[in-house]
C-alpha cells in the first residue's frame, strides 16, 4: 500500500519552500531486541530560489490504517553530506531474494537500523533515495552567487511544516533545537554540502541476471516493446526449457484464541515428518484485545513468531522469507536455506472484511512468491463466525478473492489476483460449521469415528458442491475429529453456557497442478486454545530451469523476433465501442465487456486522459485492465465496471453529473479509438441530503427527475415558503424505516453494528427504501444495521453539519455546552441527531442481551456523525477521541 498520503497530510507549504513530491514506505526500527514500527517518508521540495532539496521524515504510528491522523513525526533527517543509507546483511542471517530488506541509516549524530518489506514499494523508495543522494550537491541559482562569508560549501535552508503531535529534532545549526508543541509551526534548519557521485552508496537490492535464472530475469522491470515480447514468448514456451521437481510444503493453521504460546509447537510443526522445503504457517485470533483491534502493534506477534521458529524441523536450517499480519490474522513463510536463492517476486497483502469492509478482525492475509519458475500464492483467512452465517462466509471468501491484489515488479503491468498463480494454498479458520444435527448427534458420530457420515453435513462441503465458494479447489479427506470447540487446556468439548457444537472450522485447501497431499491431520497434543491446530503436507511439482535448453529457447525467440519486426503501424479491432448502462443503482456493480483483437504487429494499449482531465474516466467508472500488451493475432477482454458510491452519488442524484463519458484507447505508435459510455442513474436516498429527504414525502423513485434534482440542490437552510413545497417531515422517512425495523427486531441482537451484513440484502434494503415498499423489507438485523451506517456515511452533509464540527470538539466533555451546539443545528439535522441518540439509548437498555456499551456505540457513530470538514484530510487521533467523547455524553445522559 502506498502510504505517501500519510506524509502529505502532515506537511504544510510555507513561504520558503513548496512541497513537490512524497514517497513513503513502512518499516521496522531495530534497536537491540526491540522492534518498533516506523513510517519513512522521502520529501522533495522546491526552495525559494528555485533549487530542490530532500529530507527523510521518520514517523511513529500505531493504527493499522496509515493516514495522517495515525502518524506522529519523530525525526527529520536532511539528505546532507554525512547522510548514507545502505543495505546491510544482519549477522547470521541468510540473504534471500524476496525477504525483508535491512538498511542502515548513518549521519554524523546517529546510526539507525531499519527492516523494510521486500516488494515494489520498497524498491521504488530506495531508488528515489539513491537519486536524491546522487543529485544532492548544492548549486546556486543563476541569479545568486554564494556569500563568501559563509562556511565553505555550506548553505542554510528552511523547511516549514506543520507537525501534528510528537517531538521533532534534526541537525542543529544556528537554529534552536527544533522543538515544538502541538499546533505550532516548526522551522527546521539544516545545512547542505557537496559530495561527489563516486562516494554514493547504492542501496537498491541487486541480483545478477544469469541465463539459467529466468525467475530473476523475468522479475526485472522491462522497458520497450521488444523486451515485453521476449518475456511473453518465454512464458509461452516454458515447458521447452523447464522440468518438474517436487518440493515438500508444510501448511499449518491454528486459531490461538488470543493466547500466548504456552507449549512447544514441534508436535504440530515437525513431529513425525521429513524436514519440509517450505513452511506456510498461519494463525488466527492472535490477539483478541481491543488494542489489537484498533491499533497496529501487539506483543503476541513476536511471541508466536519465536515459538514457530523454535518449532521448525530440527534436521534443516530455515530462513524466514515473510511475515504478514492483519490484526489477529498472521502468516509466516519459511524456506530451507539452500532454496533461498530461488525465491523471488515476494509480495504480501491484506484484506479486511469486517463491518463496512474496514475492520480487520475478519479477512485474509496472503503472500505470493516465485519458487524457481512456479508462482505460488498462500492465503490465510478468518471468515465470519456463527453457524447460521455461512452466506457471510461465502461473501468474505469472494471479497478476499476480488480485493486481494499484488503489485508486479513491472509497474506497467496490472496487479496479480489470487487466481493468477500456478499454485494456491488456502488455509485458516474458515468457520464453516456442521448443520442440521444437534450437539449430541454430532458428538455421537465423533465418538463412533463416523467422520464421513458427519462430513455430509459440513457447510463447506455443501457450499463447495454448490459452487458458491472455493470453485476449483480441492480438500483432502477429513480423517480427524473436528478441531473446534474445546475447553481451553483440555481435549473436552465446550462446556460453556453456549455449548458450541463441534465443527471442522480449521481447514486447508489447494488449487493447481502437480500437487500431491501426503497428510492432513489435527494435532490433539496442543491444548493452548479452544481450537486444535491442523497441518497438511504436500509434494508440489515446481518448474525448474534447464540452463542449456533455456539458452537455446531464448536464442530462437530473438531470431524469430528479428524477422517479425517491421515498420507497420499497430492496429486493432474492437468488438464494441458503445456501452449503455441501464438503471444504475447505488453500490450495485454493473459490468460491460468488449474484446480487443490485434492485427499482425505487437502493440501496447492504454486508456489515456482527455485534454484538461486528471483521469481517463469519471470516478464511477473503471476499466480492467486499463493498459496491456498484445501479441500478433491475439485477443484481450476489457471489462468496464460502473460503481456508484458515496463520493459520486450526490451529483448523480442532483443531475450535476450524468452516466455519460468518452474513453480514449491509445495504441503506442498507432491511433486512438473512442468509446462512448451512456446510461441512466436511478436516484437513491443514499447520497441525498437530510433536508432533501425531509421534503420528499413520496419515495424518491416516484418523483420526477427534475423534482429530485431541484430538492437535492436546495440549500441546507431553506425553509418552507408555504407555496412551492409541501410541509416537510421531521426526519427522513428512510431513516425512520431502518431504525423502526431495528427497534422492532434487533433491540437484543448480539454484535449489532459490529458484524457486517450481506451485500445482496443491502441491495434489497436500498430498493425498499427508494420505492417506499417498507412492507417488503425483509433482511437480517446485521444487514439493516450496516445499511443504516452506510446511509449516514453517504450523507453529503453529515448529521452534525461541518460548520459545527470544531465547536463540538471544543465542548467535548461539557454536556451543557454540547447540547447548546446541537440546538444550533438546522432543524432537520437536529431532529435526526436526537432521534438517533434516543434509539441508541434504547439499545443500551438491553445491553445485557446485545452486549453493546456506550464506548462501542460512540466509536461506531462518532466518525459518522462528526466528520472533518476538510474531507481530503483525515482527523487526528485526538480529534477522533473527542468526537467519540462528544457522542458518549449523549448516550449517558438524558436528552
Amino acid at each position: 500500500m502506498d502510504q505517501s498520503v500519510a506524509i502529505q497530510e502532515t506537511l504544510a507549504e510555507g513561504e520558503y519552500c513548496i512541497i513537490i513530491s512524497f514517497l513513503a514506505v513502512q518499516g521496522v526500527l531495530c534497536e537491540g531486541d526491540s522492534r518498533q514500527s516506523r513510517l519513512l517518508g522521502l520529501v522533495r521540495y522546491r526552495l525559494e530560489h528555485g533549487g530542490q532539496e530532500h529530507a527523510l521524515f521518520l514517523y511513529t504510528h500505531r493504527r493499522m490504517a496509515i493516514t495522517g491522523d495515525d502518524v506522529s513525526l519523530d525525526q527529520i533527517v536532511p539528505v546532507s553530506r554525512d547522510f548514507t543509507l545502505e543495505e546491510v546483511s544482519p549477522d547470521g542471517e541468510l540473504y534471500i531474494l524476496g525477504s525483508d530488506v535491512t538498511v542502515q541509516l548513518d549521519t554524523a549524530e546517529f546510526s539507525l537500523l531499519f527492516r523494510l518489506p521486500f516488494g515494489s514499494h520498497t524498491r521504488m523508495f530506495l531508488q528515489e533515495v539513491t537519486k536524491a543522494c546522487v543529485g544532492r550537491g548544492f548549486s546556486c541559482s543563476p541569479s545568486e552567487e554564494p556569500d563568501k562569508g559563509t562556511l565553505a560549501e555550506e548553505r542554510l535552508f528552511i523547511l516549514m511544516l506543520e507537525h501534528k503531535g510528537g517531538s521533532i529534532w534534526g541537525r542543529k545549526s544556528q537554529a534552536d533545537s527544533n522543538k515544538q508543541t502541538k499546533g505550532q509551526k516548526c522551522f527546521l534548519f539544516f545545512s547542505r554540502q557537496n559530495k561527489s557521485k563516486s562516494e554514493i552508496t547504492d542501496m537498491v537490492r541487486s541480483s545478477n541476471i544469469t541465463v539459467s535464472n529466468k525467475a530473476h530475469m523475468l522479475s526485472m522491470q522491462k522497458f520497450g516493446l521488444r523486451d515485453t515480447i521476449v518475456k511473453s514468448h518465454l512464458i509461452q514456451k516454458e515447458e521447452d526449457y523447464t522440468y518438474v521437481q517436487n518440493f515438500r510444503f508444510f501448511v499449518g493453521t491454528y486459531n490461538v484464541n488470543g493466547q500466548s504460546p504456552k507449549e512447544c509447537l514441534r508436535p504440530w510443526l515437525s513431529h513425525g515428518i521429513q524436514a519440509p522445503d517450505v513452511y506456510c504457517v498461519g494463525f488466527q485470533e492472535l490477539d483478541l484485545s481491543k488494542e489489537a483491534f484498533f491499533f497496529h502493534d501487539t506483543p503476541k506477534e513476536e511471541e508466536w513468531f519465536k515459538a514457530v521458529s523454535e518449532g521448525l524441523h530440527p534436521d534443516a536450517k530455515y530462513a524466514k522469507v515473510k511475515l504478514i499480519r492483519l490484526v489477529g490474522i498472521m502468516l509466516l513463510l519459511y524456506v530451507k536455506q539452500e532454496h533461498a536463492a530461488y525465491i523471488s517476486e515476494v509480495e504480501a497483502e491484506t484484506v479486511g472484511t469486517g463491518i463496512m469492509g474496514r475492520m480487520g478482525n475478519k479477512g485474509g492475509v496472503a503472500i505470493r512468491f516465485q519458487l524457481h519458475n512456479t508462482s505460488i500464492c498462500v492465503v490465510n483467512s478468518h471468515l465470519a463466525a456463527h453457524t447460521e452465517e455461512y452466506e457471510r462466509r461465502n461473501q468474505d471468501y469472494k471479497d478476499i478473492c476480488s480485493r486481494m491484489q499484488f503489485c508486479q515488479v513491472d509497474p506497467s503491468l496490472p496487479p496479480l489476483t489470487i487466481n493468477k498463480h500456478d499454485v494456491i494454498l488456502w488455509l485458516g479458520d474458515l468457520n464453516y460449521r456442521i448443520e442440521e444435527l444437534d450437539v449430541e448427534q454430532v458428538k455421537k458420530l465423533i465418538e463412533e469415528k463416523a467422520f464421513q457420515t458427519l462430513y455430509a453435513y459440513d457447510q463447506l462441503k455443501i457450499q463447495v458442491a454448490a459452487k458458491t465458494v472455493f470453485e476449483g479447489f480441492t480438500e483432502g479427506e477429513l480423517t480427524f475429529q473436528p478441531t473446534y470447540k474445546y475447553d481451553t487446556g483440555s481435549d473436552d468439548w465446550d462446556t460453556s453456557e453456549k455449548c458450541r457444537a463441534p465443527a471442522w472450522c480449521d481447514r486447508v485447501l489447494w488449487k493447481g497442478k502437480n500437487i500431491n497431499q501426503l497428510s492432513y491431520q489435527s494435532h490433539m497434543a496442543l491444548k493452548t486454545s479452544d481450537h486444535k491446530p491442523v497441518s497438511s503436507v504436500f509434494d508440489i511439482g515446481v518448474r525448474v530451469i534447464n540452463e542449456e535448453l533455456y539458452r537455446k529457447t531464448l536464442e530462437e525467440i530473438v531470431r524469430s523476433l528479428d524477422k517479425m519486426e517491421n515498420a507497420n503501424i499497430p492496429s486493432v479491432s474492437l468488438s464494441k465501442r458503445e456501452f449503455c448502462f441501464q438503471n444504475v443503482k447505488y453500490m450495485q456493480l454493473q459490468v460491460e465487456s468488449f474484446t480487443i483483437h490485434n492485427g499482425q504487429v505487437p502493440c501496447q494499449f492504454e486508456f489515456i486522459n482527455k485534454p484538461g482531465e486528471n483521469s481517463f474516466c469519471k470516478q464511477w467508472l473503471s476499466a480492467n485492465p486499463s493498459k496491456g500488451f498484445l501479441l500478433p493475432d491475439s485477443d484481450i477482454e476489457i471489462e468496464l465496471e460502473l460503481f456508484v458510491n458515496k463520493t459520486t452519488a450526490t451529483k448523480l442524484n442532483s443531475g450535476e453529473d450524468k452516466i455519460e463519458d468518452i474513453l480514449v484507447l491509445h495504441l503506442e505508435g498507432g491511433k486512438d479509438y473512442f468509446l462512448s459510455v451512456s446510461g441512466n442513474y436511478l436516484p437513491s436516498c443514499f447520497g441525498s441530503p437530510i433536508h432533501t429527504l425531509c421534503y420528499m414525502r413520496e419515495p424518491i423513485l416516484d418523483l420526477p427527475l427534475e423534482t429530485v434534482s431541484e430538492l437535492t440542490l436546495m440549500p441546507v437552510q431553506t425553509e418552507d415558503d408555504g407555496s412551492r413545497l409541501e410541509k416537510p417531515m421531521e426526519i427522513p422517512k428512510e431513516l425512520w424505516m431502518m431504525v423502526d425495523y431495528l427497534y422492532r427486531n434487533a433491540i437484543q441482537q448480539e454484535d449489532l453494528f459490529q458484524q457486517p451484513g450481506l451485500r445482496s440484502e443491502f441491495e434489497h434494503i436500498r430498493d425498499c427504501l427508494d420505492t417506499g415498499m417498507i412492507d417488503n423489507l425483509s433482511a437480517s438485523n446485521h444487514s439493516v444495521a450496516e445499511a443504516l451506517l452506510l446511509f449516514l456515511e453517504s450523507l453529503p452533509e453529515p448529521v452534525i453539519c461541518y460548520s459545527a464540527y470544531h465547536n463540538c470538539l471544543e465542548c467535548s466533555g461539557n454536556y451543557t455546552a454540547s447540547k447548546q451546539v446541537i440546538s444550533t443545528l438546522p432543524t432537520f439535522h437536529k431532529n435526526v441527531f436526537n432521534y438517533l441518540m434516543a434509539f441508541l439509548q434504547e439499545l443500551l437498555k438491553n445491553s445485557a442481551k446485545n452486549h453493546l456499551d456506550e464506548n462501542i456505540l460512540a466509536s461506531v457513530f462518532g466518525s459518522l456523525l462528526l466528520r472533518n470538514p476538510a474531507q481530503h484530510q483525515k482527523p487526528e487521533i485526538t480529534e477522533k477521541k473527542k468526537a467519540q467523547e462528544f457522542i458518549h455524553q449523549f448516550l449517558c445522559n438524558p436528552l
